[in-house]
This record gives structure tokens, C-alpha cells and sequence, in this order.
């Protein structure tokens, strides 16, 4: 990702400072993008018993994580960069591989998921730790937003989980993986 050439930035944070919240907000916009789009991709490839279930679950998801995109777009522009929010730049830009579950039960779908959301959060709370020395108001909205995707997490998880608290995904190092031990 290159570094941006800003402009302008908030009152009270230098430019070297700003470029690099930039860079990290743009980092998790990407994954957001990314993330929503994964999301609505399960939403309509699920099938099996549970299909109505995780069909209505991941709905909300879809719509709070474009939310969170939305809100990252608007720091950046706050910030005095220029989001990215194009396909050819998120393809270009992505540190992960495409979501690589097509129709699929909602187990195998959820075991997908585990893996996504574990890589998710992870980067965002890389980004959390770095911000407490740059900008605490964009850590706010990290933590917020971390916030969120730990309870969407848990969701995905509890269909994943044995009555003794055993993961059936536990141990999985790829999506294709965590899908076969969740299925």
C-alpha cells in the first residue's frame, strides 16, 4: 500500500502521523469491503438444515460491517486522504486469499467463517495497539468496531462448538480446512 500525500490533516496531528492512521484505516476498509461482500457471498450459497438460521444471521452482519466501511471511508477523507474503495484495489491490495467456499452447508460455511473473522480481528487489533501512539480517536472507532465483529465471531462460533467448549474448526490453517472439520 502506498503512502498517501496528504493535503491537510486534523488539527493537532502531524502529517507523518496522519499517513500512517491513513494507511492503517484504508487496511481495514479493505478487509471490510472485503469482509461484506464474503459475508453476502455465505448469505447466499448456505444450504441444509440450518440454512434459515444462518441465512437471517448473517444478514445484519452484511449490513453493520458496509457500515463500518462506510465509517473508515469518511475517517480517511477526515484525515485529508482519499479512500479506495474500488474492486481492482482491494484485489490489489488484500494481504488474504479470495473466500474460497462456493455452495456449501451452513457448517462448512461457518467453519469458513471462523477462520475469516480470526483474521480479521487479529489485523484489526494490530492496528488498535499502533494507534494508541498515533491517534486515539480513530483507535476509538477501531475498538468500537472490534467490538462488533467479536459478538459476529462468537455467533459463527457457537454453531461450531461441542457442549464441552471444543472447536470443531480448532487447529484449521486454511478455509477449505475449517470447512471440512466443521462439516
Amino acid at each position: 500500500m502506498a503512502t498517501p500525500n496528504l493535503k491537510y490533516t486534523v488539527p493537532g496531528m502531524s502529517d507523518e502521523d496522519a499517513a500512517r492512521v491513513v494507511e492503517l484505516v484504508q487496511g481495514r476498509l479493505y478487509a471490510c469491503n472485503d469482509l461484506h461482500l464474503t459475508l453476502k457471498h455465505v448469505h447466499w450459497n448456505v444450504v441444509g438444515p440450518h440454512f434459515i438460521a444462518v441465512h437471517e444471521m448473517i444478514d445484519p452482519q452484511v449490513e453493520t460491517v458496509r457500515g463500518f466501511a462506510d465509517d473508515l471511508a469518511e475517517r480517511i477523507a477526515t484525515l485529508g486522504g482519499s479512500p479506495k474503495g474500488t474492486p481492482g484495489s482491494l484485489v490489489e491490495n488484500r494481504t488474504w486469499d479470495e473466500y474460497s467456499i462456493g455452495r456449501a452447508t451452513t457448517q462448512e460455511h461457518l467453519g469458513a467463517l471462523d477462520l475469516v473473522y480470526q483474521g480479521v480481528i487479529s489485523s484489526y487489533r494490530d492496528g488498535m495497539k499502533e494507534l494508541d501512539d498515533l491517534d486515539l480517536v480513530t483507535q476509538d472507532m477501531f475498538i468500537a468496531q472490534i467490538n462488533e465483529l467479536e459478538l459476529f465471531h462468537w455467533f459463527v462460533r457457537a454453531h461450531l462448538e461441542d457442549k464441552s467448549g471444543g472447536l470443531s474448526t480448532a487447529g484449521a490453517t486454511s478455509e477449505t480446512q475449517a470447512a471440512a472439520a466443521a462439516g
